[in-house]
């Protein structure tokens, strides 16, 4: 999982230390940094349908094809392998659902619709619960604040809440066939509940403090075809097991292979960003210091952080280039900018070691 890190990252790295502590809200601006990441990148912000289409559909193949091997396998050895590639190639497949949110209208013509009906639904996981979320972490004003949804201090909370953040993960798809074949049908039939079910229940959120609000114009019909399809879905599934329609083995392997994707996301999330900041509104380059990269030579991290998301903090910097050309856009600021530029802090060596300094951190009631 470790990768070499050049001189220059490893300087940046140790110099980075002492100066954690220091609250995120304080960092000012470094506008040299933004101004080459802008003017470095204007000609990497197209996405490339043909890369989009046979990635996304690769990975989703690949996916189908190891759970189907899994519950098909002659031995446990078998099916431990086929569900070890069903699990990472699905992660890679749902990860799409970030993409999804950044790119422009129109962009990839049929590329939303295809990710539903293939991953979004099957999976309980529709993109309307991550569009319209998703982009108020990225707002300027609100990213690690209360009106964050997808952020929490955990490196300054107490040493319990990062496991429980990962053991909560593995039951997400049991919650999810609850939150959808029970809860929609029943918030249509009793209003409070389905306000309820809208703020608090419909949305990939980390924060409990969020409250969505009420959909509107065409997103709120892609909302109501999604759920529509989640609910046929998790009805579907538990008609199967309840009258034999599938194996009840069948359904467990899948849950289990879903579960897995879920607590993969979720340990990737906890290396996404430091976790430090307490509440206030910070600078671009304050958000992106709170951010990580784990940038090449290392493989691993296309494993567990695929789809551009190994390029965290890149994306936070330039959240409109597409997953594609974050690699070519971090060589072109890494060569350009020098060592002392705050760019080189946000590069990390590997996702344990990440972890062990977030738990650390909690452990003290401050990030390492």
């Amino acid at each position: 999982m470790t990768t070499m890190t050049p001189p220059a990252d490893r300087a940046a790295t140790r110099a980075a230390a002492p100066t954690v502590k220091t609250p995120k809200s304080a960092i000012a601006d470094d506008m040299a940094m933004i101004r080459a990441a802008s003017e470095l990148t204007r000609d990497l912000v197209t996405p490339g349908a043909r890369i989009y289409w046979t990635d996304f559909l690769a990975s989703a193949f690949v996916g189908y094809a190891g759970v189907a091997a899994a519950i098909l396998a002659p031995s446990t050895g078998w099916m431990l392998v086929a569900a070890l590639v069903a699990v990472l190639a699905l992660y890679r497949a749902g990860s799409f659902i970030h993409e999804i949110t950044h790119i422009r209208k129109n962009a990839l013509p049929g590329f939303r619709l295809v990710w539903n009906m293939l991953i979004g639904v099957p999976l309980l996981i529709p993109s309307f619960m991550y569009e319209g979320i998703h982009s108020l972490h990225h707002n300027r004003t609100k990213y690690g604040t209360v009106e964050d949804p997808e952020y929490l201090p955990l490196a300054l909370m107490k040493p319990w809440t990062v496991p429980l953040f990962v053991v909560a993960a593995a039951f997400a798809p049991l919650a999810l066939v609850f939150r959808y074949a029970v809860l929609t049908p029943l918030s249509f039939l009793i209003p409070p509940l389905r306000r309820l079910v809208r703020e608090r229940y419909s949305g990939l959120i980390i924060n409990p403090l969020f409250r969505r609000k009420p959909p509107e114009g065409e997103f709120r019909r892609q909302w109501a075809w999604q759920e529509g399809g989640a609910w046929a879905w998790s009805t579907l599934l538990i008609a199967a097991g309840v009258f034999g329609w599938v194996p009840l083995r069948a359904l467990v392997i899948f849950g289990a292979i879903a579960s897995a994707t879920v607590v993969l996301n979720q340990i990737r999330t906890l290396v996404a960003h430091l976790w430090e900041n307490d509440g206030e509104v910070l600078t671009v380059t304050a958000q992106f210091l709170d951010s990580v990269n784990v940038p090449p030579p290392g493989l691993l991290p296309e494993l567990w952080a695929p789809v551009g998301l190994r390029y965290h903090a890149l994306h936070h910097l330039l959240p409109g280039v597409p997953y594609h050309a974050l690699p070519e856009a971090h060589r072109r600021l890494k060569a350009a900018l020098p060592a002392d530029s705050q760019y080189h802090r946000a590069n990390y060596r590997s996702l344990p070691k990440l972890v062990a300094n977030l738990v650390a951190g909690s452990a003290r009631g401050t990030a390492a």
